[in-house]
């Protein structure tokens, strides 16, 4: 039988295609899990850009162009190898228009992420995703809130104003706390009433660096990294597509 394509091109193709098909399969499942408990978890869903949502649309998008590569491939369908192969390049630009613009607009990127890490703040309570969110970058990279640990007065129930009646005022996150020597139990209330303490008070009990710095130093020493993980995404694109 006469075949369009090379043997080896044909299932080598049909292979990632078909492993990433399913991977998308497995990401919308994650998304419409992480929806549904969200609904009924949280009271009110105030997170803007819900991250269940993103999962759903990534899981989609990969889902189509997975599909085509996949039958594309098996079939030997032309027109749906050039969607494919149209896909896989329009995905490749985006991310190199990104990159491009984040190098040349980092002050403007940093603003965008500090008004994402604001909103977190402001929502940290109302919603699960923000708090998993705002707890794990704290720890991670030992810090509290963006510029510094007063930023966490953005916040409704630890805003320091007189008339917040909640117990929680002036305070921050256990996740600020810096752990103590062999502490094996967490001590939940480290960050209360710790906005009303000056900053050389405040670095004995919690991270008093803000998120943008510790940020800042982490991406600079990460810069070979990541330009190896972008040539490795963007060099099967460009090969297959």
């Amino acid at each position: 039988m006469f075949s369009f394509l090379n043997p080896w091109i044909r299932y080598f193709l049909f292979f990632f295609s078909f492993l990433f098909w399913v991977f998308s399969l497995l990401i919308v499942a994650i998304g419409v899990y992480a929806k549904a408990q969200k609904a009924t978890d949280t009271v009110r869903d105030s997170f803007l850009i819900d991250p269940a949502v993103i999962l759903i649309v990534v899981g989609v998008v990969m889902f189509f162009i997975t599909f085509c590569g996949c039958i594309g491939a098996l079939r030997e369908n032309i027109r749906l190898l050039k969607i494919f192969s149209f896909s896989l390049t329009l995905v490749f630009l985006t991310q190199m228009a990104i990159a491009i613009l984040g190098f040349f607009y980092s002050e403007q990127t940093r603003d965008a992420l500090g008004e994402f890490v604001k909103k977190a703040i402001v929502h940290y309570r109302d919603d699960l995703d923000l708090q998993n969110l705002m707890d794990y970058i704290q720890k991670e990279f030992k810090c509290c809130g963006w510029t510094n640990y007063t930023d966490w007065s953005w916040n409704p129930y630890f805003n320091c104003s007189s008339s917040n009646p909640s117990n929680e005022r002036c305070s921050v996150p256990f996740s600020c706390c810096t752990p103590l020597p062999r502490e094996t139990v967490i001590n939940s209330m480290c960050g209360f009433g710790i906005q009303t303490q000056n900053h050389l008070n405040a670095t004995k009990s919690i991270y008093s660096v803000g998120c943008a710095d510790r940020a800042v130093i982490w991406i600079e020493s990460h810069l070979l990294l990541f330009g190896a993980l972008t040539l490795g995404l963007a060099l099967p694109q460009v090969t297959i597509s």
